[in-house]
């Protein structure tokens, strides 16, 4: 998993509330294991028309949006089913950072094992962000995970709250896998010792 640490980008402001898991990443593309190749499917019943092509409408196909990294989106991001995929679309489409102000939790935890980075921020300073991400291309947001701040264009910036566990873990790049291996020594250690008292 890719460290995070600090993030600048444009930011797509996505005005909706409730974006369950099936309009991130609709049922048809769960077919698959793979955690790449989904970025084409993410939010595809409202990015391409019927006939397959681009909805112009659609704020990751309009020009200042297209190469986003941060999406700011409407309460409760992330809620119904439980899929994976969801995370798996984003992180492909190049999405590290979403911020709303509340997440279902399956979701947000799924973010953090993948490498995205979910933030929560009050009502008043999701507007702000919405505001500056309104702009476009002329205005960029930097998420400085280590100092737990959102800085926005003309110099603001919005302090955020997460779990410290959680924290470390993206700072440093590590899924369960990754904090599994960090033990490696001492399990190393301890089957060692394990297999020598068997044969004793």
């Amino acid at each position: 998993m890719d460290k995070f640490t600090v993030l600048e980008s444009v930011a797509a402001p996505l005005r909706i509330i409730n974006i369950d898991t099936d309009m991130i990443i609709p049922k048809q593309y769960l077919k698959t294991i793979k955690r790449t190749g989904l970025g084409t499917g993410l939010f595809s019943e409202m990015r391409y028309r019927e006939d397959g092509s681009e909805n112009p409408d659609f704020v990751l196909n309009q020009p200042a949006y297209r190469n986003a990294k941060i999406l700011v989106a409407g309460d409760n991001f992330g809620c119904g089913s439980s899929r994976e995929h969801a995370p798996w679309a984003l992180l492909d489409y190049g999405i590290r950072c979403v911020i709303s102000t509340s997440f279902a939790d399956i979701f947000y935890n799924n973010c953090f094992q993948n490498g995205i980075l979910p933030i929560k921020v009050s009502p008043e300073d999701l507007e702000k962000l919405f505001d500056d991400a309104s702009r476009g291309a002329n205005a960029t947001l930097t998420i400085d995970l280590e100092r737990q701040e959102i800085r926005g264009p003309d110099g603001g910036s919005i302090t955020f709250d997460i779990d410290p566990f959680k924290k470390h873990c993206m700072l440093n790049g590590l899924d369960g896998i990754g904090l599994t291996m960090e033990k490696a020594t001492a399990i190393d250690s301890f089957e060692k010792k394990l297999s020598e008292r068997a044969w004793a």
